[in-house]
This record gives structure tokens, C-alpha cells and sequence, in this order.
């Protein structure tokens, strides 16, 4: 368009049609966590265009000339009665929609309607996986964002010089944990911090975590977080704040001022033996730094000022700046750490709980992990076209819900009487409901775990007994009647069912044959 006043109300309208749908997707509640980082993607992919055109109507206002002459034009300055621009521009507007008398889609209507468009509903298609762009942003690890796949950095940090000693990968993860409270890696020795291996090692860390907090987070202004993180360090490092990166000067001094050992002033390096700084009068390298001082300034002075080939150099000569950007990598991954302290958390959970895991069970989880997640509750839509919210249970009874996910028929729970309640002591007085749920906790896990606690075999000889003080006397009364050899035969082993209910021999093969397990 040749009208910048068009162009600028054009992009008002972009502007506003944007924070509609901004509101539209962070108003709709997200049912599991892959929704709601792909709510705060859209989201912020909207912001990015909102924040583009808000720059580019900026600079279109601030072209006050043009503007002026374009209202000037319009609005016929030489006579009253002059609109010949204006009808020349009507006639131009008129034309154009007598040639697109539907109108015509624009490329802001696909943009915002690609933005805008609900994928719920293909997610139940077996390519959905692949063709989730959010989902390859993350790898198997990381679990959609739940979780830190910190395996190389942790390979790195075993392979440091210096390191005092190699931990594992949970122990690397309590390491980043406990950083919140001090600088990160505060726990190496200087020796380690100073080297490029760690400079690499924490950038790389550094790098990860601003990428995942890109990628799971991406409604987080980081990189003001960044800008206030690097001034911050500036101030400190100017004063000398930043603990564990002071200026030390490489040879050693004794309280009285004299030194401990011998320092060449030509090779800039202190020998702790006499032996060795003889030895190395002769090396080629002594002997032509030697010859560059001879032709260069005077040598330096000692601490006392007085000038010898053995005298030290003031602490000062040491460069501290080139420390300067392992030291900012380490305070920038410090704030990062803090961010994502709950992710942390998670991940170490995450890691212990799959230690515990068999093969297996792992296999089966990876199965699982790989499934695409059902759809939300979404609404229909009539015939008539419009929508209506999913209707909620009615449920005033509080009855159980179904296999169908509905109440159960009154009459239903009134036969199984679900409404009636068993208190087990022996299960730490927890309540079953229903008679058929109180007989059947005898033969589960809660119920055996109670009675290994009290030392009492869980047989029949205690079915139906509920009470820590029962239990007890009925385990005397059996033995006073010479039951003990049962009490040994059947307390001798357990066996665990598929669902991990424990069972003595006995009580496992009796249930066995009546086809309960």
C-alpha cells in the first residue's frame, strides 16, 4: 500500500487480532504438561510478532514528514472545495473490490490462523510423534522438558584436571543442587578452576541450560535475566567480590620477606630447589630468555626492592582478567541453577526412580513414553454449529465411579454395601468400603506388611482379625495348643504374586488352586 496511514491502521489491527488469540490460548486450562509447553511456544511466537510490528508502527510514527504531507494531500489545502485526491483514492478502493467482490485471504489471516489452529485432535494419530515440531526440540531424556539430560556434562566435569576425585551421576546432580546456596563448582580447587578444560567445561553446562530453559520455559525473559546477571558480575569483579578467582602470585613468601626458593627472573618461574634451577642454567630456553632481557629494560625488583636474576615479581605482574570468563560462565550458570532448581529436583527424583527399575520394567515405560498421550476433554459441536461444554457428572451421592467413568447404579452399591465402613488396626486403621474389599485386604500387601511388623504369620488362623490386641492373643493361644510347628512351616517362606501381594507357601498355593491368583 502507498497510504501509511493505511499501513498503520493495518497494523493496529494485526496488532489487536494478536492479543486476541494470545488471550484465546493462555485462557484454555492444559490438561497435561505437553500441552502446556506447546501453549507457551504459541504464545510466545504471537509475542515475537506483537513485539516485531509494535517496532516497525513505532518507526512509521516517527516519520512525521510523510505523514504530514499525506494528510496535507488528502485534505486539499489550495481551495475548500478541492477533494480530487480524495476521490482519486476512493475510485482506487472502490475498483479494488469491484475485483474481489469475496475479498481475498491475506498472508496476516494464514499466519494467524496457522498460530491459532487446535492439533489436539491429531494427537491420537500414529505419526503424531514425528510430526510434533515442539517434541524434537527435546530429546528422550528430557522427557517433553520435565527433565535435565545432564550424562555429558557430567562426563566432562569427571574428566577435569585437578578434579579431587570422579563422583557419580546422582552425586554430580547433588553437586548442581547444592550450588544453589554458593557459586557453582565452589567445592574445586583453584588449581582446576583456572584451567581451559574447566572454562570449556563450564561454558558447555552454561550453553545446556540456556537452551533447555529456552525450550521448556520459553515465556522467560532470560536474556534480560542475562544482561542484569553480566552487570551484576562487572560490579563485583571491579571490587574483588567474587570469591575463589583473587590474584595469587605463583611463588611463595615467608612472614619475615625472604623467599622460598629460587625465582629466575629470565624464565618468569620459581624452582623450590637449588638442584633444579642449576640444572636448568643450561636448557636452550633459559639461555635465550636470558638474551632478550640483556637486550630489553632492567631486570625486576624483588619484594625489597633491590634488583637480583633471583628476585620475585610483584603479585600485581600475575594477569587476573584471563580467569575473567570462566569466572562470569560460573556465575551466569549459578543464577541458571537457581531457575531451574524444581527441574533439578525432578531430575534427581527421575534418575533414582529408574535405578529402582528392572529391565523391564524400563522396556515398558519406554513403550509408554512412546505412545502418543490422548486427547484432552475437548467440546462437541451440534449440528446447529455451536459448541457446548463437556457436561459434568452429577454425582450428589458420591457413589464410586464405573469402569465407564460414571457413578455406579445406587441399588448396585447398596448390594455390595460400599457404604458401609471396615476399620483394620493392623493396617494402621485404615478404612475399606464394602464387605468384599474388607475380606479381600487380608491376602494384599498393607495387610501382610502389618503383620510381619507385629512378627505374626499372615495364615488363615487370623482371618478376620482386625485388632493388634486380638492378633497378639491368638498368636499365644496357638502356641500354648502346640500349633508352633505350623507356625514355623508357614513362616518359613513368602511368595510375592504378579501383584505384589505377599504370601506364605500355604495361603499361595491354596489361593492358587482356586484360581484367585
Amino acid at each position: 500500500m502507498d497510504s501509511i496511514i493505511e499501513v498503520q491502521r493495518q497494523t493496529h489491527e494485526e496488532i489487536e487480532h494478536f492479543e486476541c488469540a494470545l488471550y484465546q490460548i493462555l485462557a484454555k486450562p492444559a490438561q497435561v504438561h505437553q500441552q502446556k509447553v506447546q501453549t507457551e511456544h504459541r504464545a510466545s511466537q504471537i509475542l515475537d510478532r506483537i513485539s516485531a510490528r509494535v517496532n516497525a508502527l513505532n518507526d512509521l510514527y516517527q516519520s512525521d514528514d510523510t505523514r504530514k504531507q499525506e494528510i496535507a494531500a488528502i485534505s486539499g489545502p489550495s481551495k475548500a472545495d478541492d477533494l480530487s485526491e480524495f476521490y482519486s483514492r476512493l475510485g482506487k478502493i472502490q475498483e479494488h473490490h469491484a475485483k474481489y467482490p469475496d475479498g481475498i485471504i491475506d498472508g496476516f489471516e494464514l499466519e494467524l490462523l496457522a498460530l491459532t489452529e487446535d492439533t489436539t485432535a491429531e494427537e491420537g494419530d500414529e505419526d503424531y510423534v514425528e510430526d510434533d515440531p515442539i517434541g524434537n526440540l527435546f530429546s528422550g531424556e528430557e522427557s517433553y522438558g520435565k527433565y535435565l539430560d545432564l550424562y555429558a556434562n557430567h562426563t566432562a566435569y569427571n574428566n577435569l584436571r585437578h578434579v579431587p576425585k570422579r563422583v557419580a551421576y546422582l552425586q554430580y546432580l547433588d553437586v548442581l543442587i547444592y550450588a544453589q546456596n554458593d557459586a557453582v563448582h565452589n567445592e574445586l580447587p583453584r588449581e582446576c578452576r583456572i584451567t581451559k578444560d574447566y572454562e570449556n567445561y563450564i561454558r558447555a553446562l552454561y550453553g545446556y541450560l540456556a537452551s533447555f530453559l529456552r525450550r521448556s520455559q520459553p515465556l522467560v525473559d532470560y536474556e534480560s535475566q542475562r544482561a542484569e546477571q553480566e552487570a551484576d558480575f562487572g560490579k563485583k569483579w571491579e571490587t574483588g567480590e567474587i570469591d575463589g578467582w583473587e590474584d595469587q602470585a605463583t611463588p611463595k613468601a615467608e612472614s619475615n620477606g625472604n623467599q622460598e626458593g629460587i625465582w629466575c627472573s629470565a624464565c618468569q618461574k620459581m624452582y623450590s630447589k637449588q638442584t633444579v634451577y642449576d640444572a636448568h642454567l643450561t636448557s636452550k630456553k633459559h639461555i635465550k630468555a636470558t638474551q632478550k632481557q640483556a637486550t630489553s629494560s632492567e631486570p625486576p625488583k624483588n619484594p625489597n626492592g633491590t634488583p637480583t636474576d633471583n628476585s620475585m615479581p610483584p603479585p600485581s605482574s600475575i594477569p587476573r582478567n584471563k580467569y575473567k570468563s570462566a569466572a562470569l560462565y560460573t556465575h551466569l550458570t549459578t543464577s541458571l541453577l537457581l531457575i531451574l532448581a524444581p527441574v533439578l529436583a525432578d531430575t534427581k527424583s527421575n534418575v533414582e526412580r529408574r535405578f529402582s527399575l528392572t529391565a523391564r520394567e524400563r522396556e515398558q515405560e519406554l513403550l509408554e513414553q512412546s505412545k502418543a498421550p490422548p486427547p484432552p476433554p475437548s467440546t462437541t459441536t451440534k449440528e446447529g454449529g455451536e459448541e457446548e461444554e463437556e457436561e459434568r457428572i452429577y454425582n450428589p451421592l458420591k457413589l464410586p465411579l464405573g469402569w465407564d467413568g460414571k457413578p455406579i447404579p445406587y441399588w448396585l452399591y447398596k448390594l455390595h454395601g460400599l457404604g458401609v465402613e471396615y476399620r483394620c488396626e493392623i493396617c494402621s486403621d485404615h478404612v475399606y468400603m464394602g464387605r468384599k474389599n474388607f475380606e479381600r485386604h487380608f491376602q494384599e500387601s498393607r495387610h501382610a506388611f502389618g503383620m510381619r511388623a507385629l512378627g505374626l504369620p499372615n495364615t488363615k488362623h487370623f482371618h478376620e482379625i482386625t485388632k493388634i490386641e486380638d492378633a497378639l492373643a491368638l498368636a499365644e493361644k496357638l502356641k500354648r495348643e502346640g500349633k508352633n510347628e505350623i507356625f514355623e512351616q508357614e513362616t518359613m517362606e513368602e511368595l510375592e504374586d504378579e501383584e505384589g501381594n505377599v504370601y506364605n507357601r500355604k495361603t499361595y498355593e491354596d489361593l492358587k488352586k482356586q484360581g484367585l491368583i
